[in-house]
């Protein structure tokens, strides 16, 4: 659905040149809710401005719905862009206007008849949960009702593809869900396929199948979302795990675990689904010779499975230790060492 091939892209500046993009490769499949997370500066709203011709590229193709975008002239990607709906952090709506007034915009741009607006206006109202708001002015409108809006409006066309720009950052963590579980729907229900950008990680876990990791202009890290969360590569995709995934011990607990003075090793374990079908720690705490303690354990849902985490600290000698962390390994959970005895 969108192949982006090899893409950079440099913007001048006063104090010089800006390398926004750096050969940056992404594959979107029909169907996907595709996450590109990163930092301010990371390049991921120019990125993502590439898939509607709203900046082009310097080198790389950029090929969307199996049309190369720059090969297509002025009126071909206009015809492209109305199968390719936006949604923005700041809602881009007109406050002085009713929500039927947004929504319309883009059909009456399209050349769509009264009677075609009618009909379309009110279908993406009633996805959107707000048929009664349909007079109202947008200004009379919570920040999670424009957003519906913004979201009706980008619906309006009957899109392919949605775009979406921070479309949750100025929201509030229960409004940010339930806009969330709003996109779910429309790519579930209408088929749409989703390409985000963000920075907070928890909209990653919440709706995303895959994710891009960007920093620097560069894709450091690109996979599906269990594999990214469940053994990040780069450091940058480390930290934005820990935001959802609390995986180190605190540096308070840290110190009185160092204090022990028999041999230990403290290890991470990541179960993914099913991947682990017998008892692992129960297990484990039946060794003989071997203490088993759990400094700290969570869950999460993501991807339609389940991620548990736990910290364990084993206490014992070393070939019990060993013996024990074989076992991890051989259950199919994902094992790393945290702390180590004298570390």
């Amino acid at each position: 659905m969108i192949d982006i091939e090899h893409v950079s892209k440099v913007f001048q500046a006063p104090s010089g040149d800006v390398q926004a993009l750096q050969d940056v490769s992404i594959h979107v499949e029909k169907g996907d809710i595709y996450g590109i997370v990163g930092f301010s500066g990371a390049g991921k709203s120019t990125l993502l401005r590439l898939v509607n011709r709203l900046e082009s590229p310097d080198t790389g193709t950029v090929t969307v719905a199996g049309e190369n975008l720059s090969s297509l002239s002025k009126k071909q990607m206009l015809l492209l862009r109305r199968k390719i709906g936006m949604v923005f952090q700041q809602f881009n709506l007109l406050e002085g206007k009713s929500v039927y007034h947004n929504i319309a915009i883009p059909l009456k741009l399209a050349g769509a008849s009264k009677a075609e607006i009618d009909k379309r206006v009110g279908e993406v109202l009633r996805f959107v949960e707000l048929e009664d708001k349909r007079d109202n002015y947008v200004s009379q409108l919570s920040g999670g009702q424009k957003q519906r809006v913004g979201i009706a409006r980008a619906l309006a066309t009957s899109p392919d593809i949605l775009l979406c720009d921070e479309a949750t950052s100025a929201l509030d963590p229960q409004t940010t869900e339930s806009i969330l579980r709003l996109l779910q729907r429309v790519n579930r229900e209408m088929g749409v396929t989703i390409l985000l950008i963000t920075h907070q990680m928890q909209v990653i876990q919440l709706i995303c199948n895959r994710v891009a990791v960007m920093e620097g202009g560069s894709v450091v890290e690109e996979g599906t979302v269990l594999d990214v969360f469940g053994q990040p590569k780069t450091e940058v995709s480390k930290r934005f795990v820990r935001t959802v995934i609390n995986d180190r011990v605190p540096e308070a607990f840290t110190g009185i675990v160092r204090e022990e003075k028999r041999n230990q090793k403290v290890d991470l374990l990541k179960f993914i689904g099913d991947t682990v079908k017998e008892p692992l720690i129960a297990n484990l705490c039946r060794m003989e010779g071997l203490e088993v303690n759990i400094l700290g354990a969570t869950i999460q849902e993501m991807q339609g499975s389940v991620m548990s985490v736990f910290i364990l600290q084993l206490i014992g000698d070393e070939e019990k230790i060993l013996e024990a962390e074989r076992r991890i390994d051989k259950a199919g959970a994902i094992r790393e060492r945290l702390v180590m005895d004298h570390e």
